[in-house]
């Protein structure tokens, strides 16, 4: 359990009881979850530390996500909702109405439409497109940054949120983001007072669209694969770790787990 520059005290982290984590490159690793950072969700949820995916991921991704997963809760579309499950059913709590939410939605898949019609650079929407309820996402794997930066301006220009993260750019039209609805969950689903969250949350990230987390959750982590993005931050996580994506998880969860003991 090393990491890059400073590491945690024990006494940093032996009252959190939340993890909210990021999925896409922090859990996962090359697109996929490795099996040693599932156990590791498993040895949390064992520990009795309630784990929040926070993602920009669809609400089909999420409903997968609480059904199949030890968590407590998943917060996706960047902030458009949380899941739950609650007497065996999948319940989506949304930042606004969810009707107006998806007619939002509509509306800005139609901009976004035009947008990547008359540009000559070759982005599509992401292929969990069809599953989302409130944001677009279009994929940016492997894409020129300058060109994902003038994609991103031009989105912005009528309006629209923007959120890059290492595999999306996700946009949508509202007031939320990945922070805000964080905020809601904890005070109004988990009963922690605005006072309690340094002390009772963790965060782990490993991209742009994280650092309103990073800013929002003191003992925030990044995992070693956020280092070329340091600089690009508005806030930046307080940890990282020397392993990248989900064996940097793996062993973060490790070092809030040997907190506990």
């Amino acid at each position: 359990m090393t990491f890059i520059g400073a590491a945690p005290s024990r006494a940093d982290l032996c009252q959190v009881r939340y993890l909210f984590t990021d999925i896409d490159d922090t859990l996962t690793t090359d697109g996929r979850l490795l099996p040693q950072t599932y156990q590791a969700l498993w040895d949390l949820y064992h520990a009795g530390i309630a784990i929040v995916p926070v993602t920009g991921g669809s609400a089909g991704w999420c409903e997968h996500i609480v059904r199949a997963w030890p968590v407590a809760a998943a917060v996706g579309e960047s902030g458009a909702f949380a899941a739950f499950v609650r007497d065996g059913r999948v319940v989506f709590d949304y930042w606004e109405d969810g009707v107006l939410q998806a007619e939002r939605q509509r509306q800005h898949l139609e901009a976004i439409g035009e947008i990547l019609e008359a540009t000559r650079r070759p982005f599509q929407l992401a292929h969990d497109q069809p599953f989302r309820v409130a944001d677009v996402a279009i994929d940016i794997a492997g894409k020129p940054h300058d060109d994902v930066e003038a994609l991103a301006h031009e989105i912005r220009k009528r309006g629209a949120t923007v959120a890059i993260s290492s595999i999306h750019i996700n946009t949508w039209i509202g007031n939320y983001d990945k922070r805000s609805m964080s905020e809601r969950l904890l005070r109004e689903n988990f009963g922690v007072k605005p006072a309690e969250v340094p002390s009772l949350t963790a965060f782990v990230g490993d991209s742009r669209n994280d650092a309103p987390m990073f800013g929002y959750i003191s003992n925030s982590f990044g995992v070693r694969n956020i280092v070329p993005i340091l600089d690009k931050l508005s806030h930046r996580p307080q940890w990282v770790s020397a392993e990248p994506a989900g064996i940097g998880f793996a062993d973060i969860a490790g070092t809030l787990l040997a907190a506990r003991t």
